[in-house]
Formats: structure tokens, sequence, C-alpha cells
């Protein structure tokens, strides 16, 4: 049994073309853009996929090969590995750090993002090497984070940033 978002057990499905267990659910659809199968892997809670793919043919060359243990548990390791993907560069595009030389020392540049849809905010900081807080400015999310505009920042005493 799985649980679900709301504390439930969800019961396990193995069936030829639906296989839920551990967290996921895979189903075998009908390729919308030609005549093949796809296979599109859904995590519990979710309403999307996070994953579509191709599936193989059966052996009659038009219907789908049916789901099996084995092939379940590489399509769960092959999601699980896309989402861990989308989330390490989703989180990467919201904190960037940069080093730069300032002063004689070496100063630690951030920018953190905190995505929404009506008021995003974009935090600038600055931090010297023993960890002390130099500067920090309110930022606009499209704000460009590289090592020209943060040593223009440290350039300019780090008051506000010039948007770039």
């Amino acid at each position: 049994m799985n649980q679900s978002d709301d504390g439930s057990e969800r019961a396990a499905i193995h069936e030829a073309r639906v296989w839920r267990d551990n967290g996921w659910t895979a189903q075998v659809i009908k390729n919308e853009d030609d005549d093949g199968w796809a296979v599109a892997m859904t995590p519990d809670g979710q309403a999307e996929p996070a994953l579509v793919g191709p599936w193989t043919m059966g052996r009659d060359k038009k219907n789908p090969k049916p789901l099996d243990t084995s092939a379940f548990n590489t399509l769960v390791k092959t999601a699980a590995e896309f989402v861990r993907r989308h989330e390490q560069q989703l989180h990467a595009a919201l904190h960037q750090r940069i080093e730069i030389d300032h002063g004689g020392a070496r100063v630690s540049v951030t920018l953190d993002i905190e995505p929404d849809e009506e008021h995003p905010l974009a935090m600038l900081r600055a931090v010297d090497a023993r960890g002390e807080l130099l500067a920090e400015a309110s930022v606009s999310p499209a704000f460009r984070l590289t090592r020209a505009s943060a040593g223009a920042w440290a350039e300019a005493g780090f008051g506000p940033p010039a948007a770039r």
C-alpha cells in the first residue's frame, strides 16, 4: 500500500497499462504524435506527469508491451532522476553565488530569488571571507549576477546596484 497526500492508503496497481507503487504511477498511453505508445510517469499527489517517454510495442506490433516489475522499477529510477535534476537546476537558478576580489580580499556575492507570481523578490548580498555581511540590497528578480555586475556593485561601494 502507498500513502496518499491526505494520509490515506492507496492500493498498489499492477496492470498491463497502469502500474502504481512506490509513490509513482506509470500509465501506458497512445502516442498522439504517431502510431506508437508512450508511458507517463506521475508522482503520487501530482496531477501532471513528471516525465513522458516512448514505450515499446508488443509482439503484435499494434498494442503496447505490458508493464512489469522490472520495467516499472527502471521507469521510476529514470523519472526520479529527471525530477532531481530539474530541482537542482531550479535551485541553481534561484540561488546564485560568485566570488570576487575586492579591496584585496575575497568577497562572496549571492543572489537569492524568491519566486512569486504576483510579487517576486530578489536579494543581493556580499559576505567577506569570515562570513560577515558587508552589504545587502533588494534587486529585481531579473537582475543578472555576473562577475562584472558583482564587481561593479563592489566598486560602487555596495550601494543600490544598477539594473542589468
